[in-house]
């Protein structure tokens, strides 16, 4: 039989934030871990200072610097434009790759995939990220899985955003039992009925496919640029 750790037992969750996050990547996996009496949450970055969003209204505050952030026992990237930046940012994928070491998981939502994959953390590990980024992971040594949460021993990657919620469901299931991610879904009423059936490439219209692409693709290629570089630095220290 499993045995489930106590909700109440303490366990430290770091976060990572960074310019430009997709606040809904981040937010919806904390609300989530709120719901364990024992959980510590830990918003992390270089400095304290506030963080900008892409919800552009919305900024977030750090509780953690790199150099003072504790001991985790899971560890979580969230995705967004301003993922970019991250991945040949040594600082931060350094950080990454310490932190790890120590961890029980290792995670991410979206696109945060990609800057675990550039810190080297994914190689070998099936792994799920945003739909328009999902060739992205391959060259970076993961494996491309096309699920909404992926489990592969002790890396856990969500798909796009809203994805979020069901990996840190899928988390809590795993650590704790059913019946206390049943009761935190509960509470939060997280019982989706979306308005319209828009919600992935195989179910959107043609023409809103079409032209979210052609937004997507503003950034698109910085984006690749990037994992070309990363991939380079792999095959060079391999």
């Amino acid at each position: 039989m499993t045995q489930f750790r106590d909700p109440a037992d303490a366990i430290s969750i770091g976060f990572l934030l960074f310019p430009r996050l997709t606040q809904l990547d981040l937010m919806g996996p904390v609300q989530v871990f709120s719901g364990l009496p024992g959980a510590e949450i830990h918003l992390i970055w270089k400095t304290i200072a506030p963080i900008p969003t892409d919800a552009r209204a919305v900024t977030l505050m750090p509780t953690v610097s790199f150099v003072d952030c504790p001991k985790l026992d899971i560890l979580c990237v969230p995705g967004g434009v301003g993922q970019n930046d991250l991945m040949d940012d040594e600082e931060t994928l350094d950080f990454l790759r310490r932190a790890a070491a120590d961890c029980d998981y290792v995670t991410s939502v979206c696109t945060g995939s990609l800057v675990l994959a550039a810190a080297g953390l994914l190689r070998g590990y099936r792994a799920a990220t945003h739909w328009a980024a999902m060739d992205l992971l391959e060259p970076l040594g993961a494996i491309p899985t096309e699920e909404r949460v992926v489990f592969d021993r002790n890396r856990v990657t969500g798909g796009g955003v809203t994805a979020g919620i069901d990996f840190a469901l899928g988390l809590v299931a795993e650590l704790y039992g059913r019946p206390v991610a049943e009761a935190i879904q509960l509470r939060l009423e997280y019982n989706p009925a979306p308005p319209f059936d828009a919600g992935s490439p195989e179910t959107a219209p043609p023409e809103i496919l079409e032209e979210l692409r052609r937004r997507v693709d503003a950034f698109m290629p910085d984006r690749r640029e990037k994992v070309v570089a990363a991939a380079r630095r792999f095959k060079e220290s391999s």
